[in-house]
């Protein structure tokens, strides 16, 4: 009896999810039909009546002017001169600025001269992947945003081609099976990364994962398995791209371990505006009574200002006075909000606690040539945070002549920071007491041997120049043009 009932609710049930997964199958079949339809129709032909090839970059934030905007605007340079036939769309949120205005302030900040007009198709639905709409559950909110977001993009314009270049890779299913276009990617930075889980298996205090989370066991658990349950659907929809690219060995591991598609994956180092740099003048820095020690980032809790403030306070601590020069510690960065200014204010307080306020000089939102000064007369360049997924920052620094001191950890360890033919071309250090001691070693090293650890740092920079960029990049998204 028992046997029949069950039959008799399973035979049903099993008929009606039948019923529903063809009714979804002829959906999306119909969506993908009707969706074909309106390319024809957005589409024209081009002068010699053949139709361009439309590549387009989904990057809502492209007037963002950071080193993901670099990227872009370098890509899109080189698609065009490779490509007579290709027309470049860039999806953007930034509504406050016309087409025109994009262009020049990407000419104006990263020196990049398109040869061709570029198509902006402007979304009026960015503040779905604003982080601040989700305080909680941010990932997935703004992951699930993002879908909201490529719809009205791929309702707009279907392209042949489509790149997301700054993330979204929840975007690329869409694209692909609904839009019907072959897909790519650029990854500066995995959504979630095995290091994300491991701080929270560990139950460890960051600034992604708070105090109240790590003191509870049920509230860890809880936040561990949401975060498997996400890594799994970001796995999923990553694996759906025909090409990715990734900006470094660090982001190279978390993708291959979480996205599984070693075959269409490949290192791809980001566009460095390494001869801006290179074109300062190298010499044996001359008797000085002032050493300075210069710091590049944003104003953002990763990139570890404290620190480097704490570090600096225990050199001049240990430093017998009167033995060497007295030394200068400058931040350097960009304040992008409220936030960003409060916590500048309260840097400055960790300073006067520390006794060292007038040694530390905070340099915001300063002009490029400015910044290519206080790098040219620096004498260590100095960067703190843990597992940076590339840093540009570091290869400036390189290129402008300062000796690096960056964290043990992430893209400086694995890609920017090593031996060059066999030469020393900086320093690695992990906490406040191995980065005041490497600071002293630095300082203590001889004028001509911090000028021969200067030369090798400067030569092994081209690996990350445009043209570098330009080949290994044509080389990735080859397959997207065949």
């Amino acid at each position: 009896a028992r046997f029949r009932l069950l039959c008799s609710l399973l035979i049903p049930a099993l008929f009606l999810s039948g019923i529903l997964c063809i009714c979804l199958v002829v959906l999306l079949w119909g969506i993908q039909l009707w969706i074909q339809q309106r390319k024809k129709q957005l589409t024209s032909s081009g002068k010699d009546g053949k139709r361009p090839l439309v590549v387009a970059f989904f990057h809502p934030y492209c007037n963002a002017g950071g080193g993901g905007e670099r990227v872009l605007w370098c890509a899109i340079r080189t698609l065009q001169k490779k490509y007579s036939n290709v027309t470049c769309v860039v999806y953007t949120g930034d509504r406050d600025a016309t087409g025109e205005e994009i262009v020049e302030g990407a000419f104006r900040r990263f020196n990049i001269k398109l040869t061709r007009a570029v198509k902006f198709v402007f979304l009026e639905k960015r503040y779905l992947v604003e982080a601040s709409l989700y305080p909680h559950f941010t990932l997935l909110g703004q992951s699930l945003g993002s879908v909201f977001l490529g719809w009205e993009a791929l309702l707009k314009c279907v392209p042949d081609i489509y790149i997301d270049s700054m993330g979204y890779a929840f975007t690329l299913p869409l694209f692909k099976y609904l839009g019907g276009c072959r897909v790519g990617c650029y990854v500066h930075y995995p959504t979630i990364s095995t290091d994300m889980l491991s701080v929270v298996r560990n139950q460890d205090t960051r600034f992604n994962n708070a105090a109240f989370i790590t003191n509870s066991p049920f509230f860890s658990k809880f936040k561990l398995a949401y975060y498997y349950f996400f890594a799994f659907m970001y796995g999923l929809v990553g694996a759906c791209s025909d090409v990715i690219m990734v900006n470094s060995s660090w982001t190279l591991n978390h993708i291959l371990s979480l996205w599984r598609a070693g075959a269409s994956t490949s290192v791809v180092y980001p566009p460095c505006d390494v001869q801006t740099f290179l074109d300062i003048p190298l010499e044996v820095e001359k008797s000085t009574s002032e050493y300075s020690i210069v710091s590049v980032s944003q104003f953002r809790p990763e990139k570890d200002h404290p620190l480097q403030i704490r570090a600096f306070a225990k050199l001049l601590k240990e430093k017998r006075v009167g033995q060497q020069p007295s030394l200068k510690l400058i931040l350097i960065g960009g304040c992008r909000n409220q936030q960003d200014e409060e916590r500048v204010n309260n840097l400055k307080r960790l300073c006067e606690e520390l006794g060292v306020s007038d040694d530390v000089m905070f340099r915001i939102n300063i002009p490029f040539e400015e910044l290519k000064r206080h790098l040219a007369e620096a004498t260590i360049g100095l960067h703190t945070m843990w597992n940076e997924h590339f840093g540009i920052g570091v290869v400036e620094c390189m290129a402008a002549g300062t000796v690096i001191l960056a964290h043990n950890s992430g893209g400086p360890k694995l890609d920017i920071v090593v031996p060059y033919e066999g030469h020393i071309t900086g320093f690695l250090a992990e906490n406040e007491d191995s980065y005041a001691e490497t600071m002293a070693y630095i300082l203590s090293l001889s004028a001509e041997k911090r000028l021969e650890i200067r030369e090798n740092a400067r030569r092994s920079v081209h690996r990350f120049s445009d043209q570098h960029f330009e080949d290994t990049f044509l080389l990735s998204v080859e397959p997207l043009f065949k």
